[in-house]
């Protein structure tokens, strides 16, 4: 099994568009108002957005979008005028993470874990 997209609810996928453009997405599918997917600048899975009458309530979904060079990738986006919430900080859990939210309010993680992602010291 691989994974091979994930979609995401947005209330104005135009607006959403621009936003994920501006994260450095590559828009491949665009059908307005309805839908739009993206191709990652690394990996072979594709990011999608579809419209929604209303966001549900609570956290939502959290995305994670991993980068070699953390705090230059955050420096590079604010730079653009994308907004974060959190600058970059080491977690316990060995990784570097920066947090914002796209304009659904969906938590996007900018982050690197290098070969903690799936190999951390605690790993079964």
């Amino acid at each position: 099994m691989n994974l091979n997209q994930i979609t995401v609810p947005s209330l104005n996928v135009k607006k959403a568009i621009a936003f994920y453009k501006k994260l450095g997405l590559h828009l491949i599918v665009e059908r307005l108002p309805d839908y739009a997917r993206f191709e990652c600048p690394e990996g072979t899975a594709t990011f999608s957005i579809h419209r929604v009458p209303s966001m549900t309530d609570g956290e939502g979904i959290w995305i994670y979008f991993e980068v070699a060079q953390v705090n230059e990738k955050v420096s590079e986006l604010q730079a653009t005028g994308i907004a974060f919430e959190t600058t970059p900080v080491k977690q316990s859990w060995l990784w570097t993470e920066a947090t914002l939210k796209d304009p659904d309010g969906n938590k996007i993680i900018i982050y690197h874990a290098g070969t903690n992602r799936k190999n951390p010291p605690w790993r079964i």
